[in-house]
């Protein structure tokens, strides 16, 4: 059953469909009810219209661990590492690095 909270992102993701934030909080929404292809779905499709929205690439990245897809995961934080690096934030970076690194020890 969809959440009101599902509900109300939906009513104003109608009104504002180019919101990231939006968008992100939609695939958010979709991941507590469990419904990861569309969470991941979302989170590709916002990485491809909004780049520098930097929060989306860790968390999809955590996405493809829970699918069991680590490369996939590793891929995508080093897309968001990069782009973390363009707009200077360096927050961002490190805790892509570290998701990244946390893989990587464990191949």
């Amino acid at each position: 059953m969809p959440s009101s909270k599902l509900d109300s992102i939906l009513s104003f993701l109608s009104e504002n469909p180019k919101d990231p934030f939006l968008k992100y909080a939609l695939g958010k929404e979709y991941e507590k009810l469990g419904q990861l292809e569309k969470t991941t779905e979302l989170f590709e499709n916002l990485i491809q219209s909004d780049p520098d929205y930097i929060g989306t690439y860790y968390h999809l990245g955590k996405i493809y661990e829970r699918q069991s897809a680590p490369e996939k995961a590793v891929a995508i934080y080093q897309s968001g590492i990069l782009v973390a690096r363009k707009i200077g934030d360096k927050h961002a970076e490190g805790e892509l690095a570290g998701a990244k690194m946390m893989i990587e020890d464990e191949e």
